[in-house]
């Protein structure tokens, strides 16, 4: 059998909590890894960024068990003892990892814990956002740009998601103080969209309702750490 493929390279991984960072800091996960690289983010969100990028390698190297157990039950291999040996092990090594990640989401949750928790003191009334309103404020979290039509005149919203948002809509969230645009940038060429502080409170209060406690990861049901569970 050929030998086990080494991880290789890969974009960053998506993990369970980013809506939650990206939610309570208005910014998408890149964005703070950059910002986190220039150096211009205070203790509590630099140590967040911290912890996410310890959480991104455990998250990568669940992906790559997953992917190695995919491709020996594949059929690529014959069907031996050699093999239910490799998939005895792959799943052993794909548990450690999945432990790994979850004991690093919750810590990243731990370090997030205080930012929402003053998000959602300097945001008392943010509940009553509508399902729409937080929509339409999460999608701006992740980028967005009001562009007008040239040859119809008409305006809106396109986020990077590619979800688009009425002007209108834009018009009641920027006269609740919840975003704010860019206007040094020309409409027709696009002007950037971003989350106010009391809009990243309001998404964030909105959706942690009906508490202000933040959920925890749940741990695995899985063997005891000092007791690895037993295998053929």
């Amino acid at each position: 059998m050929s030998p086990e493929p080494a991880p290789t390279p890969a974009r960053r991984a998506v993990s369970p909590v980013d809506h939650r960072i990206e939610a309570v800091t208005g910014h998408d996960i890149d964005t703070l890894w950059a910002y986190h690289d220039r150096g211009v983010l205070d203790e509590q969100h630099a140590q967040v960024v911290d912890l996410h990028r310890e959480l991104d390698k455990a998250q990568t190297g669940v992906i790559f068990y997953l992917r190695l157990l995919n491709r020996l039950s594949s059929g690529e291999f014959d069907v031996d003892g050699a093999l239910f040996t490799r998939i005895d092990r792959t799943v052993d090594q794909m548990e450690e990892a999945t432990d790994a990640r979850d004991a690093a989401a919750r810590k990243v949750l731990a370090a997030l814990e205080p930012i929402e928790a003053a998000a959602v003191a300097s945001a008392p009334d943010a509940q009553q956002l509508s399902t729409d309103d937080q929509a339409a404020l999460l999608a701006i979290a992740g980028g967005a740009k009001l562009y007008e039509h040239l040859l119809t005149g008409r305006m809106s919203v396109t986020a990077a998601s590619g979800t688009r948002i009425p002007h209108a809509k834009l018009q009641r969230l920027e006269d609740a103080g919840l975003v704010v645009r860019d206007t040094g940038h020309p409409v027709h060429a696009g002007q950037p969209v971003a989350l106010t502080d009391a809009g990243r409170a309001a998404l964030s209060a909105a959706r942690r309702a009906p508490t202000a406690k933040a959920p925890k990861v749940p741990a695995r049901p899985s063997a005891s750490p000092s007791t690895p569970a037993q295998r053929r």
